[in-house]
């Protein structure tokens, strides 16, 4: 049998692909615009012509509202609401959010969610649960300047305290790196055994400290010669937040994209599997991969809401 070559070989790759993911993606997104005739760019026909014109990226009219009442009040108050730099991509993760969760939050409905979020032995999330979209809290890292960690969207427990800490990725191939390390300015080594190495402990964030803390130290991420954060910052961020306030991290995906989760001869594969194995026994039930496929089919048996056959056509999901 004649050897393949390289390029016979990348396409026998028995992985999926990123790209022909986010392709379909994109041709449901044009599509989606095309069809209500909002002007898009001329060559990327999958983003809005213009950015101050991302309401009309959100299906329901009225989540967009809420989003903006949401602007004027924490403006008022003397803080921000970071809408992400492509919200009127067609593929904003952070639209994706509004235009899933948004409408339950509107319409008072995301009880929907509790199943999808209770863990062995644990009710996460409260029948009546309050939402906070970008959730701040400059004291978890000690954020005394500058734009704080900010969660996609957060949910309360029974006694009104946030619980559940919602991450969305979309088409993202990361978490989300060190932004030191991406600017040159570290070489990646571990500082796990020696804080004084990290840039950010150095200036007062608590990383480090709380790695230490839930003894992820003691485990794989104390073994490494490499910075953890160096590309998987958002991750460990995002759940020593989680973990500071008594809470689960979930990550909101797409079963579609493999850069979290995919199935091969090897096993699974992915971030999500390859960064668990990281976090110690006693918090893995305080970290949850939830699909936006599990979201729309826990929507639709609600019989509820009506718009969510739009947000499957949006996302090439029918």
């Amino acid at each position: 049998m004649k050897e393949l070559n390289s390029r016979q070989k990348a396409f026998a790759w028995p992985y999926p692909r990123h790209r022909h993911f986010q392709a379909e993606l994109r041709k449901a997104a044009a599509a989606w615009f095309a069809e209500r005739h909002f002007p898009t760019l001329r060559k990327l026909p999958y983003i809005l012509a213009h950015r101050d014109k991302w309401p009309a990226n959100i299906i329901v009219s009225e989540v967009a509202d809420y989003i903006r009442q949401i602007q004027l009040e924490r403006s008022a108050q003397g803080k921000g609401f970071p809408l992400h730099k492509y919200i009127h991509h067609g593929l904003s993760s952070q639209a994706l959010l509004f235009n899933l969760i948004g409408p339950l939050i509107v319409e008072d409905d995301s009880s929907i969610l509790q199943p999808l979020t209770n863990s062995p032995g644990k009710k996460w999330l409260a029948e009546n649960a309050a939402a906070q979209f970008e959730y701040e809290d400059r004291v978890v890292f000690h954020e005394d300047y500058g734009q704080p960690t900010s969660i996609d969207l957060v949910l309360t427990d029974e006694a009104g305290q946030p619980r559940i800490f919602i991450e969305s990725k979309f088409t993202e191939t990361e978490f989300g790196g060190c932004s030191v390390f991406a600017a040159g300015d570290c070489d990646g080594r571990t500082p796990a055994h020696d804080f004084s190495l990290c840039y950010l402990h150095h200036n007062g964030r608590r990383y480090w400290e709380l790695l230490d803390k839930y003894e992820f130290l003691a485990g794989p991420v104390g073994d490494e010669k490499v910075c953890i954060l160096t590309h998987h910052y958002q991750f460990f961020r995002c759940l020593l937040f989680a973990l500071e306030h008594n809470g689960m991290f979930v990550l909101l995906s797409d079963e579609r994209s493999p850069v979290f989760n995919c199935d091969g001869p090897q096993g699974q594969r992915g971030l999500w599997p390859f960064l668990l194995s990281f976090v110690p026994e006693a918090w893995q039930a305080s970290v949850l991969n939830m699909s936006i496929q599990d979201v729309v089919t826990a929507v639709k048996q609600s019989g509820r809401h009506p718009w969510i056959t739009e947000f499957e056509k949006k996302y090439g999901l029918t």
